[in-house]
């Protein structure tokens, strides 16, 4: 029997999509049914790899684990990463396809319906309910006739629409009204409900609102979802977390350079967990101050964000901090970053080559193949930060083009499982770098950083660090009660078995 399906659609992007599909992805999961989240089509720069090393959005991964199943790369057909304000790199089924303008992307996707078809099909056969999420707006009027991730694919999966709006930003009533005023007669017909979210205050002064958007929508409020705080991984850039710029008096501050095509920042969630540490995000050179850590996180474009760190003078005061004793981890492309030449025969970024920040004897050169897998290793080298932690056992993601080489005087950081070194360790400890995401998420690990920097900060030790799974149980049944408390259930179900 074929599973059931609702879909999630916002009047904009940010409007809280993602996170209302995992609470229902945790809410059916609690009743009972076998549930699977669905996104035809994702641009985000924080990706996952499966365990079977394939690429695939977080914001589906973070889904998945709210109905407590592995993450598949069907619940993600397309992702687009952008390398550019213009162009993207188009991975298919967990891979990479094409790296694509976005006009010639706009022109070929309709090339892709089939594989977005395949891969909803083969989970429609396994469970018995499927979330799915549109992208940005249904009323994005200029993309219609090639869409294949909103309407598009509520027709496909024929399935009903529940239609999300923020009212945090003001004008929520135009931009449902607008948003259904904009779509046509037959897609109206597919929009069974409308919820309000990140909503603030006493919900009676909303009533005479409410009551009137229904009147000229013919669509009913489900349900007004409060704003409530809850720490899941983000998706993308439009992440609260990344405005986080100022330290925190009496807390170890960690700084993390947010690169213009920032990737993977959910790596510094685990930390920025920990008692007594703030992680927060720096993008000019005199947001920097003193931090107790710096962060060069990964990158979709190595090269190009290595120039813009270079212009903004914020290369120039993180190695100023570092000569001063701040140590720096560079993760991925911040790794490369960190090196001392990087090059691209290829042009797989921007062709060339370009001199690094000469803060670990590192070389690096760009190829087209993508490194994607899922690894454990051992430290074999210790960075100051890392408080002795020789032989320890990391696990982590490997998602990078190219390959990195020591040069004289470097130390491997990691002995990875397949017998690859990974990274470099600088003599004095104070600069590392690593390939490997994820490295923060174990305990162990994030502990004796935490601990490290509490300690230079003179701060007491909090004991054992916050295990990262049990967080984050913890808070998909938070944000399942919370809408559970917010949105009429009953008539939700009424939605998901009658379908279109």
């Amino acid at each position: 029997m074929s599973a059931k399906s609702i879909m999630i659609q916002g009047t904009m992007s940010n409007a809280g999509k993602s996170f209302v599909a995992a609470a229902f992805c945790r809410i059916f999961y609690q009743d009972g049914y076998r549930c699977a989240p669905f996104k035809s089509q994702n641009m985000a720069l924080n990706s996952y790899i499966t365990q079977d090393g394939l690429e695939m959005g977080r914001a589906q991964v973070m889904q998945a684990e709210a109905a407590k199943i592995a993450p598949r790369v069907e619940m993600n057909p397309i992702l687009l990463k952008p390398t550019s304000s213009m162009g993207s790199q188009v991975i298919v089924n967990g891979e990479v396809w094409q790296n694509m303008g976005a006009m010639e992307y706009y022109r070929r996707k309709r090339e892709l319906v089939p594989e977005v078809e395949r891969a909803y099909r083969a989970l429609e056969e396994e469970f018995d309910i499927l979330v799915l999420e549109g992208a940005g707006s249904p009323a994005e009027i200029n993309l219609k006739d090639q869409d294949l991730v909103n309407m598009g694919m509520a027709k496909m999966a024929k399935a009903p629409v529940l239609l999300v709006a923020d009212i945090d930003r003001g004008g929520v009533f135009a931009s449902i009204y607008g948003t259904i005023q904009l779509l046509e007669e037959e897609e109206r017909a597919y929009v069974k409900g409308i919820l309000i979210n990140k909503f603030r205050g006493d919900v009676n002064i909303l009533m005479p609102g409410l009551q009137k958007i229904e009147e000229l929508t013919g669509v009913p409020v489900l349900g007004v979802i409060p704003m409530e705080p809850l720490d899941l991984d983000d998706e993308d850039s439009l992440s609260d977390r990344l405005s986080r710029t100022d330290a925190a008096v009496g807390q170890a501050d960690a700084a993390v350079i947010r690169l213009p095509r920032i990737s993977n920042f959910t790596d510094f969630a685990s930390l920025d967990r920990q008692e007594g540490v703030r992680v927060r995000y720096v993008s000019r050179a005199d947001q920097l101050g003193t931090p107790d850590f710096i962060i060069l996180p990964g990158t979709k474009n190595t090269m190009g964000d290595l120039k813009w760190l270079r212009q903004s003078g914020l290369e120039a005061a993180v190695k100023r901090q570092n000569a001063m004793g701040v140590p720096v981890l560079g993760i991925c492309g911040g790794f490369q970053m960190m090196g001392e030449v990087l090059k691209d025969p290829f042009g797989t970024e921007e062709k060339g080559s370009l001199r690094g920040m000469e803060l670990l004897p590192v070389r690096t050169e760009f190829s087209p193949e993508k490194t994607r897998t899922r690894i454990t290793g051992t430290m074999i080298s210790c960075p100051e930060f890392f408080r002795g932690k020789k032989k320890q056992e990391v696990s982590g993601y490997e998602i990078h083009m190219g390959r990195s080489t020591l040069s004289e005087g470097g130390k491997p950081f990691l002995r990875l499982s397949d017998g690859r070194l990974d990274g470099c360790v600088r003599k004095d400890g104070l600069a590392a770098g690593t390939y490997l995401h994820g490295l923060f998420d174990q305990e162990d690990t994030v502990s004796a950083l935490a601990g490290f920097l509490r300690e230079k900060k003179g701060l007491a030790d909090f004991g054992p660090a916050v295990d990262a799974a049990e967080w984050k149980e913890r808070e998909y049944d938070r944000l399942a009660d919370l809408v559970r408390r917010s949105v009429d259930m009953e008539k939700i179900y009424e939605i998901l078995n009658r379908g279109i």
